[in-house]
């Protein structure tokens, strides 16, 4: 942000904090401020003592498609890093960050783990110097895509781990488009160089062509599949070549590059160095020239084109075989950001932009970006602090509920044990014991710095199901068990119907719903019936139109009279809901706006095709009336709903279901089959690959003709073929199907 923009004459008082571009004047700026302005608004105390400063701080995500590796590539780190001593393997169950017992049963991570290790780079940027490395390791899996969703949303910097067979994935396209949302800096993992297939710069091709990324190797691989032996360090012009006689990959020589590989070696590396001279204006000054660029310039230019978001380095290994991993340690060391490398974060404060800076000394604001239910404990709040100092003992404020929670204890998480600790500093990740009406997303800060965070987004749930207890003993367990299941994930919504007391539950995918019912039944200790799985349909209009609503209730003494008069119109798709004040003159009084609103949008939960939520529309509010006596904000409430409602029937509603990108990997003698099915499913084939003697066709298919697909595929390629889905887009149901849906959606309960 430009200097101007944070002039004091344009922020309020309170709210003022310094942004400084580099860590040194950051510091100086904020000791100036403290000695030259003390105010009651901006709390001060004195700097706690770090044992790592700032600067030696990485907030890291590894993140993925299921089963590129992600959490093989954690149990690594937490091993070569003196965290763990014994490797964990996921297949045996052991992994120390799939600690749930569903994790460890199905083998793959369900929720995201923190936990935290040291790391010293023997070379590098910063030879000998020991940093801190918190890192999150986060779900592949599209149903839980929430987890990764809360955790960029509060890291620096991220590992993308890539399977070197099957290059870039449909979920390793989602989590890319989550990481450039949230703007956060990455290193790419090619893993499983040792598989069968690997072809690690095929995978750097896939990172350029499917991703956009402007992505080049810091190292090379020293032979593939069975023959993986090492690394080539195209910046030292160094290989390491590992010891096979030690399993654990704790030994490896360090070699002048072998001539076999020199030639591909200095090609690679010429390619880094224009890459960088692209990206980077002192390495193109020398390149132009035909400088020598020393290996120190080059670690910078890295260093700075990571954190601007220019440019992904790019390593290979194998987790599993022990390889590639302490290369990939020094490499988030060297190039990704600590905390006083980000731009400033954005919070509102007396409806002005302010920027927070990590700072000791000023009050702490940080954000709850996830909860947790603990048996021994309770709530769990995972909360990121991005200035001031939390302490144990601390009473924050929450601006969301305009009310202050008392901070009992303070914890480190290592997986699911935790470390009790006196004080969280800024930039740091904690959790913390004691308050209780927090959900993720809330800012937590001193309530003299009332300031606000932006929260996480989150997609909306696919599919329901109704749920009911076996026995009406466990009925009051089932809404307990429900309600702390909803604080933990915004994806899982709970809905009841006060006619026929059903309870629906509704997620991301069939495997979400069936690890909730798991939970309930292991941590809750509730059995339950879960109903067939639906969809959760849309609805939308195709034109504009006008509605008029009145509510005019006479019962003796004091009435009720309620008009407004509103038009709509279609948005494209994906696009929401937008509600729009145009009342001039005051014909409705401005005390009776919102209730009109909130009638507009309780209307649009329940459209008028079969009851669906309406989506992607934008509604203006134009005209009414009102009565000097009889008005009400409970008129005005249903007023709304009434000329929805009558506007929406105007509109040529449709219906619109969820259709699901497909991405199936199959032997090519099952490709005709497999089209096959999918074609019967209604889906649309968009386009096939060919890698070695598999085949990869992507599709978009219906989310109601994919349930029971895990158990068809097996049948019809005897367990070779597998595949992956997420939500894309909706598209409208076709007319033959529309009758089924509203007949079906007719008997079944309203949705609430």
């Amino acid at each position: 942000m430009a200097e101007k923009d944070l002039a004091t004459d344009t922020l309020p008082e309170e709210c003022l904090l310094e942004h400084s571009k580099s860590a040194a004047s950051t510091r100086a700026a904020t000791e100036t401020t403290a000695k030259e302005k003390t105010t009651k608004e901006t709390i001060r105390t004195e700097k706690p003592k770090r044992k790592y400063p700032l600067e030696r701080l990485r907030n890291i995500g590894i993140a993925a498609h299921i089963d590129a590796g992600k959490t093989t590539t954690t149990e690594r780190i937490l091993f070569y890093s003196g965290i763990v001593h014994k490797i964990g393997e996921v297949h045996d169950g052991a992994a120390t960050t799939d600690w749930m017992e569903q994790e460890r049963e199905r083998g793959i991570t369900i929720t995201s783990a923190a936990i935290s290790c040291e790391w010293t780079n023997k070379g590098g940027l910063f030879p000998g110097a020991s940093h801190a490395i918190n890192l999150i390791d986060t779900p592949g899996h599209v149903d839980f895509t929430a987890e990764v969703e809360r955790s960029l949303r509060v890291l620096d910097g991220a590992v993308a781990v890539f399977c070197g067979v099957a290059g870039v994935q449909p979920q390793s396209e989602t989590v890319w488009r989550q990481m450039d949302k949230y703007r956060v800096p990455r290193l790419a993992y090619i893993n499983k160089m040792d598989r069968t297939g690997a072809d690690f710069l095929g995978a750097v091709e896939d990172i350029r062509g499917k991703l956009g990324g402007n992505a080049h190797p810091l190292f090379l691989n020293m032979g593939a599949e069975d023959q993986f032996k090492g690394l080539i360090d195209l910046l030292e012009r160094k290989a390491y070549v590992y010891d096979e006689s030690d399993p654990n990959g704790m030994k490896f020589d360090v070699i002048d590059i072998p001539a076999e590989y020199q030639a591909v070696a200095e090609k690679y590396r010429a390619a880094l160095v224009e890459a960088l001279a692209n990206v980077e204006d002192r390495i193109a000054d020398k390149f132009l020239e035909g400088q020598e660029i020393s290996t120190e310039e080059l670690r910078q230019a890295i260093r700075k084109a990571t954190l601007e978001m220019k440019f992904i380095g790019v390593i290979p290994g194998s987790s599993f075989k022990n390889k590639g991993i302490q290369m990939l340690l020094d490499c988030i060391v060297d190039y990704l950001p600590s905390p006083l490398d980000l731009p400033p974060m954005h919070g509102e404060c007396d409806e002005k932009t302010v920027d927070i800076v990590p700072d000791d000394s000023h009050s702490p604001v940080g954000l709850v970006f996830k909860l947790m239910t603990d048996p021994f404990v309770g709530k769990l709040i995972f909360y990121r602090v991005y200035t001031g100092v939390v302490k144990k003992g601390m009473v924050l404020y929450n601006p969301r509920t305009r009310k202050q929670e008392r901070v009992s204890r303070l914890v480190l998480m290592k997986a699911n044990d935790r470390i009790d600790i006196d004080q969280a500093c800024s930039g740091e990740i904690c959790a913390l014991i004691g308050p209780r009406e927090v959900v993720t997303g809330d800012t937590l800060c001193d309530k003299e710095f009332s300031v606000c965070l932006e929260p996480p987004t989150f997609p909306e749930p696919v599919i329901s199901m109704s749920i009911e207890p076996k026995t009406k003993a466990d009925q009051e367990k089932l809404a307990l068990g429900l309600q702390r299941l909803a604080e933990e994930d915004p994806t899982f919504r709970v809905t009841s119907n006060a006619e026929t007391g059903q309870t629906l539950i509704a997620g991301m995918g069939e495997l979400h719903l069936e690890i909730i019912r798991d939970r309930l039944f292991r941590e809750f200790k509730v059995e339950a019936d879960a109903g067939r799985p639906q969809i959760a349909y849309r609805e939308t209009i195709t034109q504009k139109a006008e509605g008029e609503g009145k509510f005019i209730r006479q019962t003796g003494g004091h009435g009720q009279y309620g008009h407004a008069i509103i038009k709509i119109e279609p948005l494209e798709r994906g696009k929401g809901v937008e509600v729009v004040n145009e009342i001039v003159g005051g014909v409705i009084p401005k005390e009776f706006i919102k209730p009109t609103q909130d009638g507009l949008m309780e209307g649009a939960q329940n459209g008028v095709v079969a009851g669906y939520p309406v989506v992607d529309f934008r509604a203006r509010i134009v005209d009414g009336s009102f009565h000097e006596v009889d008005s009400s904000e409970l008129a005005f409430k249903m007023a709304g709903i009434f000329a929805f409602k009558e506007a929406m029937k105007k509109a040529k509603p449709i219906l619109l279901e969820p259709i699901m990108k497909v991405e199936v990997t199959t032997p090519d003698e099952y490709q005709g089959d497999i089209m096959g099915d999918l074609n019967r499913r209604r889906g649309q084939i968009q386009g096939m690959e060919n890698k070695g003697s598999t085949t990869i066709i992507n599709a978009f298919v219906p989310l109601e003709m994919m349930f029971g697909y895990a158990t068809d595929i097996r049948s019809l390629t005897k367990g070779r073929a597998s595949y992956s889905m997420e939500t894309s887009h909706f598209e409208q149901v076709p007319a033959n199907l529309l009758s089924k849906i509203v007949e079906t959606a007719s008997r079944a309960p309203a949705r609430t």
